[in-house]
């Protein structure tokens, strides 16, 4: 396979091409340089953003594009429609925020979605990240457009700094607050997980809409933390403090607390409640969630201390 990953430099680009690289596929990366490019893989340099960005792209035939893009939707629609002609399939890397709030508990593909214009510049995540899949079905065609609906994203290389929080913050040792209760259920996918199941989707031909993510309950908030001090090996003792006490504080989930929030609310029901069986029924595998806390951590430090 010829694949084509827009980015391919950071979090869940780089977990696609390194592991399409890894099974010998013919990897190209178009980025913009701010991160190094894994190794083993065809480097092509652009700014989207920028009059003539896509240059390097002007040239080039792939079986498939991945795109992982989260602003303006007119940077996709470009993307797609230069390459529509000289690509076999486009995966887009959307997110379950394209679902209208509230996401009630149990909620599938077929849900209701915000509005988005497959031509406008950036306004806000959910719009911009269903106008980009708006964009892609309208160059490439609902049969050659996958759009990975990703919840919860995790593993090693994560940017946004949920699960390196918690990693840094056992690390110190000492008493730690850890929100209940100890069953709470939580929903996430590895980004390596989700690399090999879009991977994957692109060889069997599968398109439209998945809710790409594990399944609900695949671990719950106790096991994620014990994790953390297992891999970590800090002298760090969990105090489990309610949801009751934590809101009585002016203590958040995901907000102040990341990755947890208060079972039975709103919230929890929209992050870790998703129905999966799409994705799931496709060939998704989840990893247990200690491999996912100690490859983030060992990716956290230093190769010394490795």
């Amino acid at each position: 396979m010829r694949l084509l990953v827009l980015g391919g430099t950071d979090f869940a680009g780089r977990a696609v091409a390194e592991a399409a690289r890894d099974r010998g596929w013919d990897v190209t990366v178009f980025h913009r340089g701010e991160h190094p490019a894994p190794e083993g893989v065809t480097v092509l340099r652009g700014d989207r953003t920028a009059p003539g960005g896509l240059a390097a792209l002007a040239e080039g035939e792939w079986d498939a594009v991945v795109d992982t893009w989260k602003a303006a939707p007119r940077i996709v629609r470009d993307s797609a429609r230069l390459l529509s002609g000289r690509a076999g399939r486009y995966a887009f890397v959307s997110s379950r925020s394209v679902y209208t709030w509230p996401v009630p508990a149990g909620l599938d593909e077929d849900g209701p979605l915000v509005d988005g214009d497959p031509d406008a510049e950036a306004t806000d995540y959910a719009a911009d990240k269903r106008g980009a899949e708006l964009a892609v079905v309208r160059e490439f065609g609902a049969g050659r457009s996958l759009l990975v609906r990703a919840g919860l994203l995790l593993g090693p290389r994560e940017n946004v700094g949920r699960l390196p929080w918690w990693l840094e913050r056992v690390a110190r040792g000492g008493p730690l607050l850890a929100p209940g209760p100890r069953d709470t259920p939580l929903q996430y996918v590895d980004v390596r997980d989700m690399a090999a199941w879009i991977l994957d989707a692109l060889v069997t031909g599968l398109s439209g809409p998945y809710n790409m993510v594990g399944p609900p309950g695949h671990t719950t908030i106790g096991a994620l933390l014990d994790a953390c001090v297992a891999a970590t090996g800090a002298p760090a003792r969990l105090v489990w403090v309610g949801p009751e006490a934590l809101a009585e504080a002016g203590v958040s989930g995901w907000e102040d607390l990341p990755i947890w929030c208060p079972p039975g609310g709103e919230l929890h029901d929209a992050v870790h409640r998703a129905d999966v069986t799409r994705a799931l029924a496709t060939g998704l595998r989840c990893r247990p969630v200690a491999e996912t806390v100690e490859d983030t951590w060992a990716a956290l430090r230093p190769p010394a201390a490795r």
